[in-house]
């Protein structure tokens, strides 16, 4: 089984470069960008208590829909406010991978304006917001799909990798694409 991340071909203004690197498409439009079995907390489909989380990828953007369940909790029915960092961060991260980066989390910070609340569908997205050589800033946030309401915000720094590092990591995950649906997910 491996892990997968959706890539669509975008047909919003606000999007800036496609994320069809090789023109292969589906009969959706979309591509699944799938890679190796990994362990991975947020994306891995190794990691028996991880979110497993869904990814798509659409221009330099990536989201996921989902709900979290109980044993994501916080506070009482409130997700806790580190998962709701590690799904900003992700969606950040991935937001690299359509721009043909891998990176690392240099540095991240977090507005909650609401609570995230268990048992709701809610949406991530992240946005590579500038690239500078190495270090790539990124914009996230996450909705609740039911209200509109805006849960939290984020904004990331990571650093790119080297193109030697970059070749391990390709080999490592054996990043691919293939024709695909959407497929939505519960945590």
């Amino acid at each position: 089984m491996t892990s997968e991340v959706t890539a669509r071909r975008a047909d919003t203004t606000d999007t800036v470069a496609s994320a069809t690197r090789d023109g292969t498409r589906g009969a959706s439009g979309e591509l699944l960008i799938e890679v190796e079995p990994h362990n991975c907390f947020a994306c891995g489909s190794l990691n028996e208590g991880g979110i497993h989380l869904d990814l798509h990828v659409d221009g330099d953007r990536c989201w996921t829909e989902l709900t979290l369940a109980d044993r994501f909790q916080g506070w009482d029915g409130i997700a806790h406010g580190g998962i709701v960092c590690t799904i900003l961060d992700e969606v950040m991260a991935w937001s690299l991978a359509a721009t043909d980066n891998w990176g690392l989390t240099a540095r991240m910070s977090v507005d909650f304006k609401k609570p995230v609340r268990l048992g709701s569908r809610i949406r991530a997205e992240g946005w590579v917001a500038a690239n500078r050589r190495r270090i790539i800033h990124t914009g996230s946030r996450i909705v609740d799909l039911s209200t509109g309401e805006l849960l939290a915000t984020g904004e990331g720094t990571y650093v790119a990798a080297g193109d030697e590092r970059k070749r391990e990591l390709q080999a490592r995950y054996r990043l691919r694409l293939a024709p695909a649906a959407n497929v939505g997910r519960s945590a």
